[in-house]
């Protein structure tokens, strides 16, 4: 068994060792499964991919048991994935002034022929919302070697009850602020409204804007001594704005700041205007304040428009804005490279449970590929790198007799009941004697 196989062998082990016993077999399983990309070539289908692993009919139901009727659930594998690869050192969390970022966003696994689906997620594909099974994602965001890499630290599913993508964010970026250490912040697209994290009790938080964005000074104007007096302060607005052929200017900024980003042999020139001490348009005094920044970067045509609470430069800002993308690399892999994009799973549990472990096996399979050396496809690959589809290529070789030497713990649960004799010995009725005839003497 080579050295990679142990290493997968020793991570799967180590994420599931908290699950029940039996169930926790089953799993290890289903992430193997996963991680070798056989949900991919069964288009979806669970029991095909199990099968395709190697494993005997009756593991392929056990593990098809565990996925419907287990007892686990997702916070039990991040609260042990997270704490594995900080063990490891070699994942460096991203720090901008003090501050780490931790992104949020929302992922849906389409389901569009899933009957009585009752949540919905908007595909930029169609133009509309499809079935789907949406779950919101909080990841921590740093650096293995020189990949930019996002560790999952919390899952959230929608709820059947209320159907809307801002409940989700809601109790997204509810459950993401109890979780925030007193050095992280949040960071997020302009999908979060500010509003939004404000009535969620974000207290630090980095997002980015609408270019028609508009603000209010958090002081009230002096009174001019005629009419009344004002309720709301100044509106800020920082980019402008043309309405029915009128330009509405922009807003001075407050202050500004420049500086050089060097790419290589080339240097860039950016520039970052702050407007501090704001409230939301329709707040008056007294609400919760943030800062907006409006960083020009000469590589792009629009603007890069930011909302936030930290005492950041602009050049932290727009660092700290970067990593919100790495979050985009879980649902990629765990939809394109695992495999889950497509899905043949009904039970009301097992629709929400596949597309949560396709999610963890993508975080796996991500940071797997980035702390092993680089794996080529051949002798023409010259320029390899630590992908997570050459990591998957390598694992499809893997059959189910490479997975041996496991912990103690991960092994199947011996029923109580398998001394009972089994199928019809197994009925409690007793067997019953010859029919005797009537004319037949009865023995002495």
């Amino acid at each position: 068994m080579s050295p990679l196989v142990y290493r997968m062998n020793h991570i799967l082990s180590c994420v599931v060792q908290h699950v029940p016993v039996g169930t926790n077999l089953g799993l290890f399983h289903l992430l193997w499964m996963l991680l070798s990309g056989r949900l991919l070539l069964s288009r979806g289908a669970v029991i095909p991919g199990l099968a395709a692993l190697g494993l005997a009919e009756a593991a392929v139901r056990r593990a098809w048991a565990a996925l419907a009727y287990g007892k686990w659930h997702a916070a039990q594998l991040l609260e042990a994935w997270e704490p594995f690869v900080h063990n490891e050192k070699v994942f460096h969390a991203h720090e901008y002034g003090g501050y780490r970022p931790v992104a949020c966003d929302l992922v849906g696994f389409f389901r569009p022929r899933l009957r009585d689906c009752p949540t919905k997620h908007d595909s930029s594909a169609a133009g509309k919302a499809l079935p789907a099974i949406p779950l919101g994602i909080a990841a921590r965001v740093g650096t293995v070697g020189t990949q930019r890499l996002a560790v999952p630290c919390l899952l959230v599913r929608g709820e059947a009850a209320d159907t809307s993508e801002a409940d989700l964010q809601m109790r997204l970026l509810q459950q993401a602020s109890a979780q925030l250490a007193a050095d992280e912040a949040l960071v997020c697209d302009r999908g979060f409204p500010l509003r939004q994290l404000q009535e969620a009790g974000i207290p630090r938080y980095v997002v980015r804007a609408p270019v028609n964005f508009t603000a209010r000074r958090a002081v009230l104007p002096a009174y001019r001594g005629k009419g009344r007096k004002p309720v709301r302060g100044v509106l800020v607005r920082p980019l402008p704005r043309t309405y029915k052929g009128h330009t509405i200017a922009a807003t001075p900024p407050d202050r500004q700041e420049t500086w050089q980003l060097r790419l290589g042999p080339t240097a860039l020139t950016l520039h970052a205007a702050f407007w501090d001490d704001l409230v939301c348009a329709d707040a008056r005094p007294g609400a919760p304040t943030f800062s907006t920044v409006l960083i020009h970067d000469p590589r792009f045509d629009e603007p890069l428009l930011l909302n936030t609470s930290l005492p950041l430069t602009g050049a932290q800002l727009q660092a700290f804005y970067r990593d919100r993308w790495p979050v985009e690399g879980l649902p990629l892999t765990a939809k394109q490279m695992v495999g889950a994009a497509r899905q043949f799973v009904f039970a009301p549990a097992s629709r929400q449970r596949l597309p949560e472990l396709a999610l963890v096996a993508g975080a796996i399979l991500m940071y797997s590929a980035a702390t092993q050396p680089v794996l080529p496809t051949g002798f023409w690959d010259r320029a390899p790198k630590p992908t997570s589809g050459r990591l998957r290529r390598l694992l499809a070789t893997v059959h189910c007799a490479d997975l041996e030497g496991l912990p103690e713990q991960l092994r199947k649960k011996q029923s109580p009941t398998a001394h009972l004799p089994k199928g019809v010995l197994g009925h409690r009725r007793q067997q019953r004697g010859r029919a005797v005839r009537y004319d037949t003497p009865l023995a002495a």
